[in-house]
């Protein structure tokens, strides 16, 4: 069983990596685009589909605001992404916002970015892999159909190529992404390029129809009301914009001026899409419906409401189905990639935070493949609890989206703004003062710009859903504040105290649990007395009178020179006797110890367990909450532990060397030693 787990292991995983090999991991920029910038790419398929689905709440005529609210968001992205080629130059260590907010703020808003960020990241998984399932069922009925299935099964083989390792899956993820930027802006230009050059029509399959909204005639505030609500909707396109500040220590050197170019190029890539797509959809005339069996007028009975993409696809290669499926099929996959920004961004500010105290230390440690593997886990199981309960629905978990990360926006440029505000205290060049000034307006810009958005998103999507978010990031910050308040309390238990020097038990009481006189019996007791304790006896349970004058002739035979001390025990239990004369045996003297030895089978097949130390379990859960009191496993290897050992042993090249493995003299050198730790104790004992 271990050699299968291992076997299964190391095919999804690969070899392990050795910690000096770090450094061969980095990633230059035309494969950290693809890792850090898939998501805000990939936006761009869901996030102007999201801006005329709130329009068409109110018809179709409002759909000639579309391309203006495009630029206001355009305007938000160019103003966010230049803020942060300031955060990145500045903050290399990967801590991102986080680092920022506890620089510049202190540690509070530093946990509160954390939080946001942290339920960012689980629902772009969820709402990536959600929205690649609705496009890829444009296409294939069955997805349609099955998008929960498809999104659990999506999500997990992104876990599987993740644990292999930062460089290796941005390998696999770089040929997707530029084929899917690649079909994007080709579509694009080829659409309009026919449209205002040759001057052909180019329509979708929806522009035929009637778009009726539920309130056809808004005015005034509720109109302005629907407006910010498009456009809040559109600014999940600035979605994953944050995730190259936090992978900054994944780039080559010099790290922030890379990732400050990788953002550059994400950003001109991302707006060229976003922008065109709401182009293109103007001139196809394309309709898109919250609810389409009943908003639009003309469409058949029959009719399936396609993505955006896809019908923009249909209309601008009609008659090339080659070219709809390569758009339709690398924008689900993209799409699916996309959540591969939270799989490096999720690991790598759980594991600061870890670092930090604030979540469990498991979480700090890089695995076998140098990836942060528990947090890669951690996400996967919280984006598949998310996909599972909202059913896949990319409209009902956007709701609950992009509020995270606007106000992780938010207190991160507000703190670089003090950041630069503290250096120009210090500051006396004029030149170098110039630069702080300019890099400082950069950042008030992007301040600026990001409160409006998060103002307008908490005031549009709070009773649609963002209220949850809200509460999930309560909960990670209290989660986080009780982990750390936990480890500052160990960590002051266990300090050494200086007026409290650290002093020798005064007496050592060995007690060795006897329920048979067999081998594991024998080893038990032969290293008890090995140890020259200040007291030894052994102790058996009386649960059944024959059995136990039956163990005390034994032991009298055999002359051990060890008292066997026989405990009563009416009503048939062994732990709480057991308990009882520890707790006598310790006295009330705090320096004595007391050693229980407690002889244990080792078994090789899962099912074994189940057979044997269920006793000696039980008894070591309730013997460690004794104060004063140690509990010592004495291990017994049955027959079959000892075959699944040699079984299942498993050497690499350099064993002998480094002394892994003894070479057998009698046998030329070619195998292991017959001579093992286990047999040495066996004539010892």
């Amino acid at each position: 069983m271990p050699k299968l787990a291992t076997a299964t292991k190391r095919l999804l995983v690969g070899r392990p990596f050795r910690s000096d090999r770090l450094a061969h991991t980095l990633l230059p920029k035309r494969i950290a685009l693809p890792v850090f910038s898939s998501d805000p790419m990939s936006s761009v398929a869901y996030a102007p589909e999201e801006i005329l689905i709130m329009l068409s709440i109110a018809g179709s005529a409002t759909y000639i605001y579309s391309p203006w609210i495009g630029l206001a968001v355009a305007f938000v992205m160019i103003a966010v992404i230049a803020s942060y080629r300031q955060n990145v130059r500045v903050y290399t260590s990967g801590g991102g916002d986080f680092e920022v907010a506890t620089v510049n703020h202190g540690p509070q808003w530093g946990l509160v970015v954390a939080s946001a960020l942290l339920v960012d990241y689980v629902l772009t998984v969820a709402v990536s892999i959600a929205s690649a399932a609705a496009n890829i069922g444009s296409v294939v009925p069955f997805v349609a159909t099955h998008k929960v299935l498809f999104a659990v099964a999506a999500i997990m083989i992104l876990t599987a190529i993740n644990l292999r390792g930062i460089r290796e899956s941005g390998a696999a993820f770089a040929i997707p992404t530029y084929a899917f930027v690649a079909g994007i802006l080709g579509m694009i230009v080829w659409g309009l390029f026919r449209a205002f050059v040759m001057g052909e029509e180019v329509r979708a399959e929806s522009a035929g129809f009637e778009l009726e909204g539920e309130a056809q005639h808004l005015g005034g505030l509720a109109f302005a009301f629907l407006i910010l609500r498009a456009f809040s909707s559109g600014s999940a396109a600035l979605t994953g914009v944050e995730a190259i500040s936090n992978g900054v220590p994944a780039f080559r050197k010099p790290k922030g001026k890379n990732a400050a170019t990788t953002l550059l190029m994400m950003g001109v890539l991302a707006i060229s899409m976003f922008m065109g797509l709401l182009m293109l959809a103007k001139v196809t005339g394309v309709k898109i419906a919250e609810r389409p069996a009943e908003q639009l007028v003309g469409a058949p009975a029959d009719y399936e409401q396609k993505t955006l993409v896809a019908q923009l696809a249909n209309a601008v290669f009609a008659g090339f189905p080659v070219g709809v499926w390569y758009v339709v099929f690398f924008t689900g996959l993209i799409l699916v990639l996309a959540a591969n920004t939270a799989f490096n961004g999720f690991p790598v500010l759980g594991s600061i935070l870890a670092q930090n105290r604030f979540l469990p230390r498991q979480l700090h440690t890089r695995g076998d493949r140098l990836a942060f593997s528990n947090g890669i886990l951690a996400l996967a199981l919280f984006a598949i609890v998310l996909v599972v309960a909202f059913k896949g629905e990319v409209t009902r978990l956007i709701q609950l989206y992009i509020v995270g990360v606007f106000m992780s926006f938010v207190i991160s440029q507000s703190g670089m703004i003090r950041h630069w505000n503290r250096l120009l205290r210090d500051e006396t060049e004029p030149a170098k003062r110039r630069a702080m000034r300019r890099s400082q307006a950069i950042n008030a810009i992007g301040f600026t710009a990001t409160a409006v958005v998060l103002v307008v998103i908490l005031i549009t999507k709070f009773t649609q859903g963002a209220w949850i978010s809200l509460a999930a990031m309560a909960g990670f910050y209290a989660l986080m504040t009780g982990i750390r308040r936990h480890y500052d309390s160990v960590s002051a238990e266990l300090a050494e105290s200086e007026d409290q020097p650290a002093v020798l038990p005064s007496r050592n009481h060995v007690i060795v649990l006897v329920s048979k006189l067999h081998k594991p019996t024998l080893r038990a007791l032969g290293y008890a007395r090995a140890l020259r304790p200040d007291v030894i006896e052994a102790v058996t349970v009386n649960v059944e009178d024959e059995e136990t004058s039956a163990l005390v002739d034994e032991w009298d035979k055999h002359d051990f020179k060890v008292p066997l001390k026989v405990i009563d025990s009416p009503y048939r239990e062994i732990t709480k006797p057991v308990l009882d004369y520890v707790k006598r045996a310790r006295g009330s003297n705090p320096r004595d110890v007391v050693t229980v030895f407690i002889p244990e089978y080792v078994v090789g097949r899962w099912w074994e367990q189940l057979l044997h130390n269920q006793s000696a379990l039980r008894l070591k859960g309730r013997l460690l909450f004794q104060p004063g009191v140690m509990v010592t496993n004495v291990p017994w290897q049955l027959a079959s532990a000892k075959r699944s050992k040699a079984l299942g042993t498993e050497h690499v090249a350099g064993d002998v060397r480094r002394g892994v493995i003894v070479p057998d003299r009698h046998n030329g050198g070619n195998g292991p030693s017959t001579q093992n730790a286990e047999s040495a104790r066996d004539t010892s004992g």
